[in-house]
C-alpha cells in the first residue's frame, strides 16, 4: 500500500487546497494530511483564521484526504512518516529542499503548486474590504438567514 503525507496550516480552504489533495491521493491509496496545530502556528508567528478543530473537521471532510493529524512541530515528520507507513511524503513546490532530508526514510516529492490562489492573497484581498462593506455584507447574511428560518418546515 502506498502512503502519501503531507503538512499544512489549510486555512481559509480553498480550490488550490482542493486540487492539491486530489493530485496527491491519485500517487497512492492512502492520503494522510498533517495540519498545524494552534500552537505550532503560534511558534511559527502565523495566526489561522479558524482554529485547528475547524480546520481539520473541513480537511478531513474532504474525499480524498484518508486521515488527519495535528502537526504540533517541524521534527515530527520522521515518526509521523514510520508510524503512518509513508511510502511517500509531498509538498508544494516552494518548500523544494527544504525536507531531502527524509529521503532516507521515503519518496520525497514536491509538487506545483496551484497559480493565482494562495490563503495569503485571499487574506490580503479580504482586509481591503471597508467597514461599511462588511456591514451590509453582515446585514444581507442577517436577512438570508431570516429568510430560511421562515422557510424551515417540520
Amino acid at each position: 500500500m502506498k502512503v502519501i503525507l503531507t503538512y499544512g496550516t489549510f486555512d481559509l480552504f480553498h480550490v488550490g487546497h482542493i486540487r492539491l489533495l486530489k493530485r496527491l491521493s491519485l500517487l497512492g491509496d492512502r492520503l494522510v494530511v498533517g495540519i498545524s496545530s494552534d500552537s505550532f502556528n503560534e511558534m511559527k508567528g502565523k495566526k489561522s483564521f479558524f482554529s485547528y478543530a475547524e480546520r481539520a473537521e473541513i480537511v478531513s471532510s474532504c474525499k480524498y484526504v484518508d486521515e488527519v493529524l495535528p502537526e504540533n512541530n517541524w521534527d515530527q515528520k520522521i515518526d509521523d512518516i514510520k508510524k503512518y507507513g509513508v511510502t511517500c511524503f509531498s509538498m508544494g513546490d516552494d518548500w523544494i529542499g527544504k525536507f531531502d532530508y527524509l529521503e532516507e526514510y521515503c519518496e520525497v516529492l514536491y509538487l506545483e503548486r496551484t497559480e493565482d490562489i494562495s490563503t495569503t492573497d485571499i487574506k490580503k484581498k479580504l482586509s481591503l474590504i471597508s467597514q461599511s462593506e462588511l456591514e451590509k455584507i453582515e446585514s444581507s447574511l442577517h436577512d438570508v438567514i431570516g429568510i430560511v428560518k421562515s422557510l424551515n418546515i417540520k
